[in-house]
Formats: C-alpha cells, structure tokens, sequence
C-alpha cells in the first residue's frame, strides 16, 4: 500500500486512535495500534510505520515506550481494516 492510501483509511475511518488489522503479503494479520512519533512524518515519506501490537497496549498506554512499537513497511500491507470488537 501508498503511504497515501494508509493515511487516507486511518483519517476517513477514524482509526487514528484505536486498533487496525494490517493483512500483509507474507505473513499473518496483525492487530495494533498506528502511533505518532517524533519521526512520524520522516518514516511515512519513506512508507514506513510504526505499529504497537495489541497485545503491548497495556504496557504503552502506561509507559508510552517506542521501543515497545515495530516499524513495517507499507509496501507489506496488502490492506487494512477495522478491528471488530468481541462483546
């Protein structure tokens, strides 16, 4: 995926603040939470994001630590989508 097509999902849906499922093309779906860094707009120009992994949430909501986010990229994303809830 274009860094435009992300920013656009994450924008229009918005996802800004809660969890998506990135479907890659090699390997399974991930749920996680897109954050802003202080390099946010340097690694999007190169199509790169930073990821916290639902199952790390807890741990970043407290501690705010980016060494707890992943950086992929873009290009691995196939498509992205609404994380459904299970109430």
């Amino acid at each position: 995926m274009t860094p435009d097509m992300i920013e656009k999902f994450l924008h229009t849906k918005g996802k800004r603040d809660s969890f998506v499922n990135i479907h890659f093309k090699e390997r399974r779906t991930i749920t996680g939470l897109f954050i802003q860094g202080n390099d946010y707009n340097e690694l999007k120009s190169k199509n790169f994001w930073r990821v916290v992994n639902h199952t790390h949430i807890e741990e970043w909501n407290q501690t705010r630590n980016p060494e707890l986010a992943k950086i992929f990229n873009g290009l691995s994303f196939t498509r992205l989508s609404e994380e459904k809830s299970e109430k």
